[in-house]
């Protein structure tokens, strides 16, 4: 029998270029839908683009009896405004073509 037995070395994974900051958004219309198209990516498995925050503070019990409290999840709606806020999320306008009426 043969041995096989193999090293595997480490794979370096290949450094992640900074994205881009998308132009401020100054309506809160464009604001509202674009975050909401965001949260709908969001919920259906898309990564978030926020930076990780600090280690949250240990969870400390209420009451001897009453075991950890659970952590409160952010909502996605949340996160998609957040990470609009910060610029985080590209964004554009279709092109609207102008429509003259000649009768």
């Amino acid at each position: 029998m043969a041995d096989t037995t193999e090293t595997l070395e480490p794979v370096e994974a290949e450094p992640v270029a900074p994205r881009p900051k998308a132009p401020p958004i100054e309506s809160r219309f464009l604001f509202v839908d674009v975050a909401a198209l965001r949260a709908k990516q969001l919920r259906r498995g898309a990564k978030s683009r926020l930076e990780p925050s600090e280690p949250e503070a240990p969870v400390v019990p209420v009451a001897p009896a009453a075991g950890p409290v659970p952590a409160r999840k952010i909502k996605a709606e949340r996160v998609a405004m957040q990470e609009v806020r910060q610029q985080l999320v590209e964004w554009q306008l279709p092109d609207f073509k102008a429509v003259f009426d000649i009768r």
